[in-house]
């Protein structure tokens, strides 16, 4: 059982990797890399629900179909490397990686960008 479990693991992760295959990390929306127990995520994800503003914004769970896909496209895009976490926001020639003040601030000025 253990084994079946692993093997349909990887099936899913081979073939979530080509479900975006044309819908790569592109310049005109924030995409929200994010998971549920993370707990820098749901700050994040309050902070936005907060400033009650029509964003332009695609939330992502890195561990649903697809969304390890584009995570690792965006790591690629701004060439971060292995050293990646969530939160994780891609915003046009921008990112923002982890939640702080420093962060939440900057994240108010470079969202102002993609209004609806």
């Amino acid at each position: 059982m253990k084994n079946f479990f692993y093997l349909m693991m990887a099936a899913m992760l081979f073939f979530s990797g080509n479900v975006f295959a044309e819908d790569d990390i592109k310049n005109d929306k924030i995409y929200f890399f994010t998971y549920d127990g993370c707990p820098y995520c749901q700050m994040a994800n309050e902070h936005i629900q907060k400033m009650n503003v029509a964003l332009n914004i695609e939330k992502i769970d890195i561990y649903k179909p697809g969304g390890m896909y584009l995570f690792k496209k965006c790591a690629e895009k701004f060439n971060l490397g292995r050293n990646i976490g969530t939160p994780l926001f891609c915003m046009g020639d921008n990112y923002l990686m982890g939640w702080s003040d420093e962060n939440q601030k900057r994240f108010d000025e470079l969202s102002l960008n993609f209004k609806k």
